[in-house]
């Protein structure tokens, strides 16, 4: 059999040709799977790396809300965190940025946990203070109220001792009186009184202080008058018409007092009734009798 020699070639060009095309066929679609995996990889990276720049942008803002903190430290760290994560986003993914950020995180990353030992540490600072704050407070209403409980305590020993201290009397008595010609003598008429005499007996007392006390009579007739008015005084806010006025020397034993009120023309002659006869020291009423009148 007689082959053609050219149609032979054609064969054979035509063979190696498609042997050509076959083998750049699975070049091509080989390359191809590789650069979308690379692509895929650089891409998923580029994902890890923003993930981990919004979680630190995220912990730096639960910090400034948590612990009202607005520190320099804080806001250059928010601020360079912000600035990588802006940056990565607006960037094509190849491997030397992807590279270039990994290494910025990584130094992001030691700087937030340097900073986050440093608002721990403070934090701790702040949680001892406020406990000795409190510690403080506590002692100083403890010593508040010990204090007011001895004020209280020495007001009610102050109001006890001026309470003893008061003059105290035994006894008041009065006598009715007609003194004509230096000649004195009783009677119970009130149309011949012209002189009543009042006996004090003044109480032992060592806590009172020892001097002269004045002492105030005051008489008063049935008709709620004052009978031989020698005026008023005045004790803080209270008033006293009174009768006579006797300085007595107490020297804290018991006392005996007897003095006579010569009553006025003008009060004669005498209504008759009850007479009442109070004793008044300052602005306390220390005792009071009756004398009645007929």
């Amino acid at each position: 059999m007689i082959v053609n020699p050219q149609l032979f070639n054609y064969r054979l060009i035509i063979i190696s040709l498609m042997i050509v095309l076959a083998v750049l066929g699975i070049f091509s679609f080989t390359n191809y799977k590789s650069t979308t995996s690379y692509e895929e990889f650089l891409q998923q990276e580029k994902s890890l790396i923003e993930k981990e720049l919004s979680e630190m942008l995220t912990s730096y803002d639960d910090l400034s809300e948590n612990y009202n903190l607005i520190t320099t430290e804080l806001q250059a760290a928010k601020l360079e965190t912000k600035t990588a994560l802006d940056s990565l986003r607006v960037l094509n993914s190849d491997l030397s940025i992807i590279t270039k950020f990994k290494n910025q995180l990584v130094v992001l990353k030691t700087n937030n946990k340097i900073l986050l030992s440093a608002i721990d540490s403070l934090n701790s600072v702040n949680v001892k203070l406020e406990e000795e704050k409190r510690y403080a407070l506590n002692k100083i209403l403890e010593r508040s109220q010990t204090i007011n409980g001895l004020e209280d305590l020495n007001r009610t020993l102050n109001k006890t001792k001026a309470k003893a201290s008061t003059l105290k009397i035994n006894s008041v008595t009065a006598e009715a009186f007609i003194i004509n010609n230096n000649n004195k003598k009783s009677t119970i008429r009130a149309s011949s009184t012209n002189a009543i005499d009042v006996c004090i007996a003044l109480a032992e007392n060592t806590i009172t202080e020892t001097g002269y006390k004045d002492l105030f009579i005051q008489i008063l007739s049935p008709n709620n008058n004052s009978t031989s008015d020698k005026g008023e005084i005045v004790f803080d806010s209270n008033s006293l018409i009174y009768s006579l006025k006797e300085a007595v020397s107490f020297d804290n034993k018991n006392l005996n007092i007897c003095t006579t009120i010569a009553t006025y023309k003008a009060d004669r002659p005498l209504v008759k009734g009850q007479y009442i006869i109070n004793v008044f020291h300052e602005n306390s009423k220390l005792g009071s009798t009756t004398l009645k009148l007929k």
